[in-house]
């Protein structure tokens, strides 16, 4: 990937995540990425095509995230593992990630990426005998999303008292 295309990703990025997808325009986009507007369109086509690389990343970003869950072998781990994820993510990855939440509600975002996450979690419950296993890791599910944006939004240390409190309630 050239120097040029990594620019105006990252300026995509930032502003696709400050003022949402679709209140960016690409002559924005290229006038601070430093870039013309053509440059964009012959790197992706359209705003779109700039999305939907954005979004790819966030596919290997969340598989590289997840796999170490998706591998564990012990189900309190991978309880334990799910439930420190949000914490585990940079601050310097902070406009990626609310990026990807703010996605959720401005496009058609496909949930699919988090289906193999769900799986485990749903598997870990079985395993340690909740009946309703599978609405378990759906519950839980949402708690870590709702920690995300927690986090995302008022910092690592706002979240604290709840990762506590659900390690404890899942994990006894």
């Amino acid at each position: 990937m050239t120097d040029k295309k990594k620019q105006i990703l990252a300026v995509a990025l930032e502003l696709f995540a400050n003022d949402g997808f679709n209140g960016t325009s690409t002559s924005k986009i290229a006038k601070e990425a430093g870039v013309s507007e053509g440059l964009i369109f012959r790197h992706f086509e359209h705003k779109n095509g700039l999305l939907n690389a954005l979004v790819q990343q966030a596919v290997e970003r969340i598989r590289l995230l997840i796999e170490p869950i998706l591998i564990e072998t012990d189900p309190k781990k991978v309880i334990q593992k799910s439930i420190d994820l949000p914490f585990a993510l940079p601050e310097s990855e902070y406009p990626f990630w609310k990026l990807q939440f703010k996605l959720k509600w401005e496009n058609d975002y496909e949930q699919d990426k988090m289906r193999p996450f769900i799986e485990k979690l749903t598997w870990a419950f079985s395993n340690l005998g909740y009946i309703q296993a599978r609405k378990e890791a759906e519950v839980l599910n949402h708690i870590i999303e709702s920690i995300s944006i927690g986090i995302l939004r008022e910092g690592r240390k706002s979240q604290e008292g709840l990762k506590e409190f659900i390690l404890r309630k899942y994990l006894k």
